[in-house]
């Protein structure tokens, strides 16, 4: 399940998604993008989605100005199955 929140936007996480506009997609969730790289320059957060050797988005916003993203909460860890320890020996 994802959570729409709004964070500051020193605490936005690379791989959460951000809105970027309508698109050229009549579809919703395509104007949504993933936030790849997060850096900090001259006091201000830079938000790049996509990759930059490529078309990218870019994303400028104060320290702690408010931005909405889509956040997956963090994956549970499995739980380990035991393995049972009676051994079957093989007789030829």
């Amino acid at each position: 399940m994802t959570t729409r929140i709004t964070v500051a936007a020193c605490d936005v996480q690379i791989g959460d998604f951000i809105y970027n506009g309508l698109g050229t997609s009549k579809h919703p969730t395509d104007a949504w993008e993933v936030i790849t790289q997060v850096n900090t320059v001259d006091g201000l957060i830079q938000l790049i989605t996509g990759r930059l050797d490529m078309p990218h988005g870019e994303f400028w916003f104060e320290l702690d100005e408010s931005v909405v993203v889509v956040r997956h909460p963090p994956a549970e860890p499995e739980t380990p199955v035991p393995k049972p320890h009676n051994k079957h020996g093989h007789k030829h």
